[in-house]
C-alpha cells in the first residue's frame, strides 16, 4: 500500500504519459532508497529532452509552464528573493499577487525548496516550471553576471568604505574571496560566450563591462552598485597580471595564464588611465584551440586551389593583410598546419603565440630583453629553416630580413596592416624596401575580413529595392531565383541574427605585369585594377558571393568592406 505522498507522485508520473507502470514503481523505489535528483532520474528513464518533458509534468501537476524569454519581472519582484538564493536554487521570481509569489523552477521535486523560498521571501510560494537553460539566461539578464557575488560583497563590507577593503595585501586574498570570485566569473562567462576580448570601462556612475563576440561589442548585464567595487576589481586583475597596483597614472601591460577545464587560456591585459579610473582590456587567446582546416576558412573553391599552390611554393613571401581582428593569425596558422610535415623545418617569431602547433618551433618575442622580430628573424636564419612565419612586419629592418630570407630560398609567411591586398606593396615601399626587392620576393598578397554568418535557426527571406542594389553594386544578374536573407534574431543567437563568422578574401598573385607596376612605384589603385582585369576577386565581390549563397547578409558585407572605385579605362 503506497503512502499519500508516494501515491500522489505515482499519479503525477502516470498522467505525464511518459512512463510504464513498471518504470514508475522503479523510479519511486530508487527515490526512497538512493535519494538524488528525482527529476534527473525521470529525464533519464523517459529519454526526453527537458523542454519536452517539463510541459507534460506541469500539466500533470497542475502547474503553469513558463517561457522565460517573454517574462520581464519588475525590480520590486526581483528583490523579494536574494541573488544568492536565486543562483543557489536556480529559480526566478516572476510576479506577486495577494501575497503569493510565483517562482519558476526546473525541479518541483526538490526537497525543502518551497520552505526555503518562503523563508527567504516572507511570501507564500506558488511554483511554475521552466527549462534550466532559460532560467540561467534569465538570471544572468535580470540579476547580472556575478549578482550573488556582489550581493555577498555588499553584505561583507556593510557600511565600510570600499577603499578599506584594499588596505590588505591583495596577494593574501583567499581564493574564495568575493572579488576573486567575481573576476573569475566574468572571465569564465566570456570564455563560455566565445568572446575574444573583455573591456572594463569606468563611467561616472557605473562600471561598464563589454565582451567582443563575433567581432561586435556586446554589453554584459551586471548587478547594481558594481561601481562601488571598481577599485577592488581592477586591483585584482592587476595582481593576476603582475602589474604594479600602486601605479594608476600610467598605462601598463601584463599577462594572465589560466587553466579552465583542461584548456589553457592566455590573457593579455592592458590598463589605461581615464577620467573616472583605469580602463582594463583583456584579450583572450586559446593557446590549445583546435585549428581550422582550409575547408573551414570560407574560401571559394577557386581561391582554395590558388592558396594550395601558393603555400607549397619552395620560396617567396606570402603576406596576409587586414585590420586587427580580421582573422590573419588564424589563417596563417591554418596554412602552416596544412604544410606541416616531417620533411619541413618550420620556425615562427610571434608576439604572442596564439596557437601551439606540434612539430613547429615557435619563438615568443620579448622586446623588453632585446628579442625583437628583427633580432629573432636574423637568428632563425641560422637554424636551417624551410618555412618561416613572422607574426607581423612592423619596420624596415624586419621587412628587409624577410625579403632576404625569401630570396635565399625560404618560404616566408607574415602579416601587414593594410586595407586591401594592393596596398601591401605600397606599405612595404613606404617602409624603405627597394621596389625590385619587393617585386622579386613577394609571391602573393591576401587581404581578408571576417563577416558574421546568419543564424540558421532564424534567418529570414528579404527583398531590397532595385535602385539600392544598383547603388551598392550588387551583382543582381547572379541572383536568378535565389532569395536574399536578413538577420532576424532568436534565443540561439542572443537575438543578434548571427552565429559564428567566416572569412571573405582578396587574393592577389604577383604576375609579370604586377611586378612592372611595383618597380615603377605605381599607386595601389592601378595595381588593383590590373589584378581585377587578370581575374582577382575583390573583398566585396567575395562577400556578395556569400550573400547569394545565404551565408551572410548584405548589411554585414557593407559593414566590413569599402566601396569599390570605378575601374580605370
Amino acid at each position: 500500500m503506497l503512502d499519500t505522498a508516494t501515491s500522489r507522485s505515482f499519479r503525477i508520473l502516470e498522467q505525464t504519459g511518459c512512463f510504464s507502470t513498471k518504470e514508475i514503481h522503479s523510479l519511486l523505489q530508487a527515490r526512497e532508497q538512493e535519494g538524488g535528483s528525482f527529476l534527473h532520474r525521470c529525464l533519464e528513464v523517459s529519454q526526453l529532452a527537458e523542454e519536452v518533458f517539463l510541459p507534460k509534468l506541469a500539466t500533470a501537476m497542475g502547474l503553469p509552464f513558463f517561457s522565460l524569454t517573454r517574462e520581464t519581472p519588475g525590480v520590486d519582484v526581483l528583490t523579494l528573493l536574494p541573488a544568492k538564493v536565486v543562483y543557489h536554487y536556480k529559480v526566478l521570481p516572476l510576479q506577486v499577487e495577494a501575497g503569493v509569489l510565483r517562482v519558476a523552477t526546473r525541479d518541483p521535486f526538490r526537497s525543502g525548496l518551497v520552505e526555503a523560498l518562503q523563508l527567504a521571501s516572507g511570501h507564500r510560494i506558488r511554483l511554475g516550471l521552466a527549462p534550466l537553460a532559460e532560467i540561467d539566461k534569465a538570471i544572468k539578464r535580470l540579476y547580472g553576471v556575478g549578482g550573488e557575488t556582489i550581493e555577498q560583497l555588499l553584505e561583507e563590507s556593510g557600511t565600510q568604505d570600499v577603499d578599506d577593503l584594499l588596505d590588505a595585501d591583495p596577494n593574501e586574498l583567499d581564493e574564495e574571496a568575493s572579488v576573486v570570485k567575481f573576476v573569475n566569473q566574468i572571465i569564465w562567462e566570456a570564455h563560455q560566450e566565445g568572446a575574444t576580448d573583455i573591456h572594463m570601462e569606468p563611467m561616472e556612475r557605473d562600471l561598464r563591462i563589454r565582451y567582443r563576440i563575433d567581432g561586435v561589442l556586446v554589453s554584459v548585464p551586471l548587478p547594481a552598485r558594481l561601481k562601488r567595487f571598481q577599485a577592488a576589481i581592477i586591483s585584482r586583475l592587476k595582481v593576476m597580471s603582475n602589474m604594479d597596483i600602486a601605479e594608476k597614472r600610467l598605462p601598463q601591460d601584463g599577462r594572465i595564464g589560466l587553466r579552465v577545464r583542461g584548456e589553457e587560456i592566455d590573457i593579455r591585459v592592458s590598463t589605461m588611465p581615464t577620467v573616472y579610473g583605469e580602463s582594463v582590456s583583456l584579450r583572450l587567446l586559446m593557446r590549445q584551440s583546435t585549428l581550422l582546416g582550409m575547408e573551414k576558412l570560407g574560401l571559394s573553391p577557386v581561391d582554395t586551389r590558388k592558396l594550395e599552390k601558393l603555400i607549397t611554393r619552395p620560396h617567396g613571401i606570402l603576406m596576409v593583410t587586414g585590420p586587427t581582428g580580421s582573422g590573419k593569425s588564424t589563417s596563417l596558422y591554418t596554412y602552416l598546419n596544412t604544410i606541416n610535415s616531417v620533411d619541413k623545418r618550420i620556425l615562427t617569431c610571434e608576439d604572442p603565440i596564439e596557437y601551439e602547433i606540434p612539430g613547429i618551433n615557435q619563438i615568443q618575442m620579448k622586446p623588453e630583453i632585446g628579442l625583437s622580430f628583427a633580432v629573432g628573424l636574423r637568428h632563425i636564419l641560422r637554424q636551417d629553416p624551410d618555412v618561416i612565419m613572422i607574426g607581423e612586419i612592423r619596420d624596415r629592418e624586419t621587412s628587409e630580413i624577410a625579403v632576404q630570407a625569401a630570396l635565399t630560398g625560404h618560404l616566408v609567411f607574415s602579416t601587414l596592416h593594410t586595407n586591401d591586398a594592393a596596398s601591401g606593396f605600397t606599405r612595404l615601399l613606404d617602409m624603405g624596401v627597394e621596389p625590385f626587392l619587393v617585386a622579386s620576393s613577394i609571391e602573393a598578397l591576401i587581404a581578408q575580413r571576417l563577416v558574421r554568418t546568419l543564424c540558421p535557426d532564424c534567418k529570414a527571406d528579404t527583398e531590397y529595392a532595385a535602385d539600392y542594389l544598383k547603388e551598392i553594386q550588387f551583382p543582381v544578374e547572379k541572383l536568378s531565383e535565389t532569395s536574399l536573407y536578413k538577420a532576424a534574431g532568436c534565443e540561439a543567437c542572443r537575438n543578434t541574427g548571427y552565429r559564428g563568422r567566416t572569412g571573405i578574401y582578396e587574393i592577389l598573385p604577383v604576375t609579370e605585369e604586377i611586378r612592372q607596376h611595383i618597380i615603377g612605384r605605381d599607386p595601389a589603385s592601378r595595381i588593383k585594377h590590373t589584378a581585377i582585369r587578370q581575374g582577382m576577386t575583390t573583398l566585396r565581390d567575395d562577400g556578395w558571393d556569400k550573400v547569394i549563397r545565404g551565408i551572410t547578409s548584405v548589411e554585414e558585407v557593407l559593414r566590413v568592406t569599402e566601396e569599390e572605385e570605378p575601374a580605370e579605362a
